[in-house]
């Protein structure tokens, strides 16, 4: 598996624009995603796993856990060949064609810059209501996503509609412009 930092997402050789091909999601088997993309890596196949860092308890200490952002989801990037080859690792229950493939790729753009960020990222499943908005500075300027306000703090979350799913992550209001 390719070596990453800390809240880094994992791609296979390099970040998701430099990937070519069709955009699959793979719905994992349980708690398969890293061996699959370790899988996938030595097969030379590109995919993208956002991870996000996470502190758990260990044997009574305080550990930091790579863990996927989306469980049991991975993204494969490649035509049917590729398909195929992460079918037969045993490790993915389903490969999920994705009709809109401009859409998944902007989105996956998206998570791949906040996974990249380092900042505290939480996962919430369902995309809300909310206002379209773009951040102006900062490490995630020009990023898009929606915005809610939740116990008096501004989050922005960014979707992949595939999933029904989106991260959410802590914003600076004054950093974000509404898009009409």
């Amino acid at each position: 598996m390719p070596d990453a930092e800390p809240g880094e997402a994992l791609a296979a050789r390099g970040p998701v624009e430099t990937l070519v091909g069709d955009w699959w999601v793979v719905h994992t088997r349980s708690r398969c995603e890293k061996a699959l993309a370790a899988a996938l890596d030595r097969k030379g196949i590109g995919y993208f796993l956002p991870l996000t860092r996470r502190k758990r308890t260990h044997g009574g200490r305080i550990v930091w856990v790579d863990m996927p952002l989306f469980p049991s989801y991975l993204f494969l990037c490649g035509g049917a060949d590729a398909r195929y080859e992460t079918l037969m690792t045993h490790r993915a229950a389903d490969v999920i064609a994705v009709v809109d493939q401009d859409r998944i790729k902007e989105e996956l753009r998206h998570v791949y810059r906040v996974t990249a960020s380092n900042m505290q990222v939480d996962l919430y499943t369902g995309l809300r209501q909310g206002r379209r908005c773009r951040v102006t500075h900062g490490p995630l300027r020009g990023l898009e996503g929606t915005v809610l306000r939740r116990r008096g703090i501004c989050r922005i979350y960014v979707g992949v509609e595939t999933l029904g799913q989106s991260a959410e992550l802590e914003i600076d209001p004054a950093l974000l412009e509404v898009i009409d």
